[in-house]
């Protein structure tokens, strides 16, 4: 709120904090610590959760993975803070999966071959398993504490990138009346409070109870996949059906829009290899959706169900209810704001 201007500049910071500090956790691990032989690496699996098959075990694993890469639409909240967005932002989000993408593979397989005993690390005191990871490997307590401190530093200031994102998506769609009391969360001082608020009180709910955690954290692997679904399968289903037209086709200047035609930005990937990535992408988030509802064991219990399910379609309703009674009657479709030439 007080800040914003300074916020790029912030953020170009941390990237390379980012990025130094990777190396400053990975370079110590690789060389103190002892390595695992390549075939325990990548052809031992766990099963942990008592499972029947290794695969299913594996699918239910796979929503931890799918947790790191969501969020990777955050830039296109930041839109209209952005020159040349349609450009701009498709490449922003593309470099940011790549970057941590690589980054993301070489500390998975940094901590893969330097875990030392799972067991113990499973077992810690800390309840953190990477911590003892870094204690096995490093042998020194100051330098583990030192590793941790860059971790704790990093993800504590994703906080601004994140709540930037998140505070300008909710003030966008309540500016356009899609949001109950829009009125009063469309001022732009607002909107960034109630996000703040509402993330610290979740963020409580660790102290009573460490499952409800789990099980909002798992909504918001549902959630964010989701979101991402519905837009992928209309974009097929427009592909597939031909409605989207090049730019150079279009015959009005009202495109894009709620009632006229579709075109393509200057960023999108033509013709039949569109179409494959896009089937990709509808089936790979239809997975995760659908395991990320899973317990994390075969045998569960109440202790241990992943209730997840119930606060989704909870939402899902609440939201359908909400538009049926009152949302459709207010919300026109996203409002575009022009800035007449000077």
């Amino acid at each position: 709120m007080v800040g914003g201007g300074f916020l790029p500049r912030l953020e170009s910071g941390l990237l390379c904090f980012h990025i130094v500090g990777f190396f400053g956790i990975m370079i110590p691990l690789v060389i103190k610590s002892h390595h695992k032989p390549e075939d325990q690496v990548f052809e031992e699996f766990l099963n942990r959760g008592s499972f029947p098959s290794q695969g299913l075990s594996w699918f239910v694993g796979l929503s931890g993975a799918a947790f790191a890469f969501g969020g990777g639409d955050a830039a296109v909240h930041m839109a209209e803070e952005c020159s040349n967005a349609a450009a701009a932002i498709p490449k922003a989000m593309i470099l940011t999966v790549v970057i941590n993408g690589c980054l993301g593979f070489g500390m998975l397989l940094t901590m893969l071959f330097c875990s030392g005993n799972i067991q113990d690390a499973l077992s810690s005191r800390s309840g953190y398993p990477f911590m003892e990871i870094f204690l096995q490997g490093t042998g020194s307590m100051g330098g583990t504490l030192a590793m941790v401190s860059v971790l704790l530093f990093a993800a504590g200031c994703s906080i601004f990138g994140m709540l930037a994102a998140t505070s300008r998506q909710f003030w966008s769609f309540s500016r356009d009346k899609g949001v109950l009391g829009w009125s009063l969360w469309s001022k732009v001082e607002i909107s960034p409070l109630l996000t703040a608020s509402i993330a610290a009180l979740l963020g409580l709910i660790n102290l009573g109870s460490k499952l409800a955690l789990e099980d909002i954290l798992s909504m918001a692997v549902a959630g964010l996949y989701s979101s991402y679904l519905i837009v992928s399968v209309l974009l097929l289903y427009r592909r597939c059906k031909g409605d989207i037209f090049r730019f150079s086709d279009a015959t009005s200047m009202q495109m894009n829009l709620p009632g006229a035609r579709l075109t393509w930005g200057p960023f999108h990937v033509p013709g039949i290899f569109g179409i494959f990535v896009n089937g990709f992408t509808v089936i790979y988030m239809t997975i995760i959706i659908f395991f990320s509802f899973w317990p994390s064991e075969m045998h569960t219990t109440a202790k241990t169900m992943n209730y997840s399910v119930v606060g989704t379609c909870g939402v899902v309703a609440l939201a359908i209810a909400y538009y049926a009674v009152r949302a459709r009657h207010v919300y026109q479709g996203p409002i575009m704001e022009v800035r007449e030439p000077e």
